[in-house]
């Protein structure tokens, strides 16, 4: 079996793949985890980490497992376009298909689908996903801590409106397996580098915008200015709540310029539906109010295109 999630893949994609994988495993059923491309550092204290084949750095490899596997498995996306070149190779086999995913409007693709968009992450649905099979005995210490890092981090830390109290009761069971949660809590926030720290003092006092008529944030990085800073994968993690944490804010969106092309973060708050907006105008998709998106712009093209949809497209 072969477990797989999105390109860019974050604390809950991680998470839930990790955790998937062991309770496979566990089980004596043989899995591989394949992610499209690499996970920033502070993701690899993991149990398991070691074991992940990245696709874009070792695509035969990858795509030798994805053709063997009589079952692939999607998390934390619904869309194979969000896997970028691997999508196509997993179309291609004749793999069982399942889903375990909680966004919205997953694809009519899979052959079983395991999709809940009220649930907090894609790893309380993996959690869902063992207990319904009878696992939930092998939940240990490892599985706890993979599980807790994708539903801590998909939640904001528990302060997002997709934290039911069905979410604190599987942390819940999670500590009586062993979990420590300040121990992963400060082995993700708390492994912060100098430059990391610097070049988000940058982003916020040197290139953050507020529109407070419209109530929206803009925070744009070139890619020059994120090299000025050592970037590595994952340092502008968290930096568009930064954005929607200003008062009077409704919507904040972060912009980060790749190679050739533009990266969009979209958060907001209340009644606000940046998955639509994401959707209809930056070629992306996600949650009602956390969503991304991608541009073929530069970071000043971006950014002007943005602020014409902001000002003339949509109604916030």
């Amino acid at each position: 079996m072969v477990v797989t999630t999105h390109r860019s893949p974050d604390g809950d994609a991680i998470g839930s793949s990790l955790a998937l994988y062991h309770f496979l495993q566990r089980n004596g059923i043989k899995a591989n985890v394949i992610i499209p491309d690499a996970d920033p550092e502070f993701l690899h204290w993991m149990a398991g980490h070691d074991s992940i084949t990245i696709f874009e750095s070792d695509q035969e490899a990858a795509k030798t497992l994805i053709a063997q596997a009589n079952v692939i498995f999607s998390l934390d996306y619904n869309r194979l376009d969000r896997v970028a070149d691997m999508g196509a190779w997993i179309e291609n086999t004749s793999a069982q298909k399942i889903l375990i995913d909680h966004h919205i409007d997953p694809a009519a693709y899979f052959d079983f689908s395991l999709s809940d968009t009220t649930a907090s992450s894609t790893a309380e649905l993996v959690f869902r996903f063992a207990d319904n099979l009878g696992w939930k005995s092998m939940l240990n210490k490892e599985i706890a801590e993979c599980l807790y890092a994708g539903i801590m981090t998909d939640t904001g830390s528990f302060k997002f409106n997709s934290t039911s109290a069905n979410t604190h009761r599987i942390v819940a069971d999670l500590m009586d397996a062993g979990l420590e949660p300040d121990k992963v809590h400060n082995a993700i926030f708390d492994n912060n580098s100098f430059d990391r720290l610097q070049l988000i003092g940058y982003a916020l006092s040197k290139k953050f915008e507020f529109n407070d008529e419209l109530g929206v944030s803009i925070i744009g990085l070139s890619l020059s200015e994120k090299n000025r800073f050592k970037y590595q994968k994952g340092d502008t993690e968290g930096l568009v709540n930064y954005g929607l944490s200003v008062k009077g804010a409704k919507m904040a969106v972060f912009l980060s310029e790749e190679l050739n092309f533009t990266k969009f973060s979209f958060r907001s708050k209340g009644l606000i539906d940046v998955n639509k907006i994401a959707r209809g105008y930056f070629n992306g998709g996600g949650h009602k109010n956390a969503a991304g998106g991608r541009l073929d712009m530069s970071l000043n093209e971006s950014i002007n295109y943005l602020k014409d949809v902001i000002q003339n497209k949509i109604t916030l």
